[in-house]
């Protein structure tokens, strides 16, 4: 179907509403969205009275609050003493309960240990605060946050012969 006068004179003025290309189509039926928007290009109609889209509200209103949860903190990893020879591998960390930090964000300074106790979300929560050596936490915390690398086994001849057979 082409684009006669009366089609065109009901294009421009669906157009200036603020129709959609699609609900334009639909009205005049026959014709693509695509061929109204092609046909809006080449007629050089460019504002609209209204855009196509519903206005959104311009006041937005607050979210409720959450409930701080009074649920103790989840247990915190300790790490076991380190061995004296580093060829031993290290005992796993074991998981004890730690009581509340004594520093909070406002408190928190910069030699004081920044490992984090409890729930970001909930009234409790605190750092440990103790006086640090090196880097942001104090030693206890750095042995749990700082573990060793494993060492590798030393690959025999037949392993390397295993790998290299598959680029061969």
């Amino acid at each position: 179907m082409g684009w006669t006068d009366e089609r065109v004179e009901t294009l421009k003025k669906l157009w200036q509403d603020g129709l959609s290309a699609s609900q334009i189509a639909k009205q005049l039926g026959g014709v693509t969205r695509n061929a109204v928007i092609g046909k809006v290009h080449r007629l050089g109609l460019s504002g609209r009275a209204a855009p196509s889209k519903p206005a959104r509200p311009a006041f937005k209103a607050p979210r409720p609050q959450r409930p701080a949860a009074a649920a103790p903190s989840a247990p915190r990893r300790i790490a076991e003493p380190a061995p004296v020879e580093a060829a031993e591998p290290q005992p796993p960390a074991r998981y004890v309960e730690e009581a509340p930090g004594s520093a909070t964000v406002l408190t928190l300074g910069a030699h004081m240990c920044k490992w984090p106790i409890g729930d970001p979300s909930s009234d409790g929560f605190t750092f440990c605060g103790r006086r640090v050596s090196e880097g942001p936490y104090c030693a206890e915390h750095a042995r749990i946050a700082y573990q060793p690398a494993q060492t590798k086994k030393k690959s025999g001849g037949s392993d390397l012969a295993r790998s290299l057979r598959r680029y061969i």
